[in-house]
């Protein structure tokens, strides 16, 4: 199993970037796959998931402004994150595999897979 970020880097207040995440040998579970946020000092937490019937969560902190998508045919998930801000800076990793998911989307932890993390540095 590998789960392989892209995309991070640095960019101002009000920026876009868009993450990738190449994901192999692992089929798409129920709960799906998503992206989770470590900001330094702070705990791990879930950014956004997409499920096997297409549910979409978000963080309120990111909602509106994040979108969350997967292309099957090339087994990638992708975030497109918009009007960003320095809180958005963080670690971003995705992950496969929750322990559980409610039907909103949100997930159980702990998580059986995650990529090695992509750097997001949002400055003003």
């Amino acid at each position: 199993v590998r789960l392989a970020e892209s995309g991070g880097g640095s960019v101002q207040v009000g920026g876009s970037l868009k993450l990738s995440c190449s994901i192999s040998g692992l089929f798409f579970s129920d709960c799906g796959r998503g992206w989770y946020r470590q900001a330094p000092g702070k705990e791990r937490e879930l950014v956004s998931t997409i499920n096997k019937g297409g549910t979409k969560f978000y963080a309120n902190s990111v909602k509106g402004r994040f979108t969350i998508s997967h292309d099957n045919a090339k087994e990638t998930l992708y975030l497109q994150m918009n009007n960003l801000k320095t809180e958005d800076t963080a670690v971003y990793y995705c992950a496969a595999d929750p322990a559980g998911c409610a039907r909103d989307g949100r997930w159980d932890l702990p998580v059986q897979f995650w990529g090695q993390g992509t750097e997001v540095t949002v400055s003003s």
